[in-house]
């Protein structure tokens, strides 16, 4: 009988890490629910002593999530297990996760920290957080990195203490499968309390190898497997979720490993974590790219056509992407819609369906044919957009070849008053830009925009994202139009709307100076 491993995501600690991939609270406690929704047997959602903003996140998430254990990220001080008991208290299954590093470059170089008093700080914080809550993870910081024996006299005092999991994580994705493997392997036989808590991994991606590493362990014995959503997190990123969980299910001959994780939300999941961080996939990426189910050469279509296992070793149905659906446009009905909903794997209530069903008939005036991709573009992010500070009402833009570029913007304002201003551009959306900043009275600074087309043909819609940076803090804004100027003037005002909703809100600068680096 196959065993059962534990999936631990991080999307919402390390992923959110990653530069440019930070999250607004609606934003997390949506991707939460998805991530329930999902299966994931433990979420991590947070760093609550990074800043209010943070400790506000996992507050909200560990108040509305309820059938995974829900962990907070905290470095082995007791001002950090206090903020991330304060987050975590009202959580249905709630976990402290702390670390210290364990290296002897990091206990010397970064710590600056004897073996010993690395120990005593170990033992020392999970006593301290089993004061608040009986689950709690001790991570090693750097593990693969570390003296095995010294992991093991670690891990064997802090299971002493009450940790409930160890975690051996390859923070700086320097280990190699087999090594790794090992690594793990040797932690189980010389640890002798080992049986007394979870063996967790936890693998970063610098050198392309965290999804083997992390495989390579669950083979050795670590039941519990550390991943992020599309591989997000800080530099190259982490093990990949989806690829781990593929694996498993897809090669279950040789590995003898599952996961209670439902497959058929996984692109679902992938599409919103992408929506809403503004990251997109690679088109080439395993499992959930566009390009995962696309045959092109000649002897590959010939072979899917005689039987689809010719070069397809996973099926589209499998991650949550049907085949063979009726196309939708703008004779289709409620009904039909709705079914294709399900079928994407949206469950909505009855008003939120007559609202993108309008949105939905809209849209298909405009085209033929309505994607999955639209209906995708149309609804993912949606729950998680903060309240308008502006509105678009109307805009207009005039550029050539031979004439400045001018734009007109009108935005209504919550209070219910309409502001319009005129600006000259470098192009027509500077121009825009920069008339709803002289609207809003700031210049935040534009750091990323992409614009791309959400399908193929004439009648694509355009879809904007945009990335934008006030005062140390970062907002993304995302725009849909079949009109490319209309999508990314929706995108600009959208990240100015979750920029006026933070600030207003006070939550508190992001980040403030760490003793040590946030993560493991």
């Amino acid at each position: 009988m196959a065993r059962t491993v534990q999936i631990f995501d991080t999307t919402l600690r390390d992923g959110e890490q990653a530069p440019g991939c930070s999250m607004n609270l609606q934003e997390k406690v949506e991707v939460a629910r998805q991530l329930e929704k999902l299966g994931v047997d433990v979420m991590e959602a947070g760093f609550p002593a990074a800043s209010p903003g943070d400790l506000a996140a996992v507050q909200a998430v560990a108040g509305v999530v309820k059938n995974s254990v829900v962990a907070g990220l905290c470095r082995a001080l007791e001002k950090d297990i206090d903020a991330g008991w304060e987050a975590l208290s009202k959580a249905a299954q709630p976990r402290i996760h702390t670390f210290i590093a364990t290296s002897p470059i990091h206990m010397e170089y970064k710590l600056k920290m004897t073996p010993e008093q690395v120990l005593e700080r170990a033992v020392a914080a999970v006593k301290y957080a089993k004061k608040y809550c009986s689950d709690v993870e001790f991570s090693a910081e750097d593990a693969s990195r570390s003296n095995p024996d010294f992991l093991c006299k670690v891990f064997s005092a802090v299971i002493d203490a009450g940790a409930t999991v160890v975690n051996i994580p390859d923070t700086v994705g320097y280990a190699i499968p087999a090594e790794f493997g090992n690594l793990v392997a040797y932690i189980k036989a010389h640890t002798p309390n080992i049986d007394m808590a979870r063996i967790s991994v936890h693998c970063h991606n610098d050198l392309g190898l965290a999804v083997a590493n992390t495989l390579a362990a669950a083979l050795a014995g670590a039941d519990q497997l550390e991943c992020t959503i599309n591989g997000l997190g800080e530099r190259a990123g982490n093990a990949a979720l989806e690829e781990i969980v593929m694996g498993m299910r897809t090669r279950k001959d040789f590995l003898d490993i599952e996961s209670r994780i439902d497959t058929t939300q996984i692109y679902a999941t992938s599409r919103l974590v992408s929506q809403v961080t503004g990251v997109r996939v690679q088109p080439n990426k395993a499992v959930v790219g566009e390009n995962a189910f696309a045959h092109e050469a000649g002897i590959h279509q010939h072979g899917i056509l005689a039987n689809r296992s010719t070069y397809e070793i996973m099926t589209p149905e499998s991650i949550g992407i049907p085949r063979n659906r009726m196309v939708l446009g703008k004779h289709s009905g409620r009904h039909a819609f709705e079914e294709r909903l399900k079928d994407l794997g949206f469950s909505l209530d009855s008003k939120a369906v007559d609202e993108f069903f309008a949105q939905f008939k809209v849209l298909a005036d405009k085209k033929k044919v309505v994607s999955d991709r639209d209906i995708e573009a149309m609804i993912v992010g949606s729950a998680a957009a903060v309240p308008e500070t502006y509105k678009l009402d109307r805009w207009v833009v005039n550029s050539g070849s031979s004439l400045s570029a001018t734009s007109t913007i009108r935005l209504l304002h919550k209070d219910g008053t309409y502001r319009e201003e005129v600006a000259v551009g470098d192009g027509p959306i500077d121009a825009a830009f920069k008339a709803i900043d002289r609207i809003i009275g700031k210049q935040p600074d534009l750091e990323t925009f992409e614009l791309g087309a959400v399908t193929g043909g004439e009648d694509a819609q355009g879809e904007a994202t945009v990335k934008i940076s006030w005062d140390g803090r970062r907002w993304n804004g995302r725009g849909l139009s079949t009109d490319i100027i209309e999508a990314a003037i929706k995108a600009y005002v959208a990240a100015i709307n979750a920029m006026e909703w933070e600030l207003s809100a006070a939550s508190g600068q992001r980040g403030p100076a760490q003793e040590e680096p946030i993560g493991v």
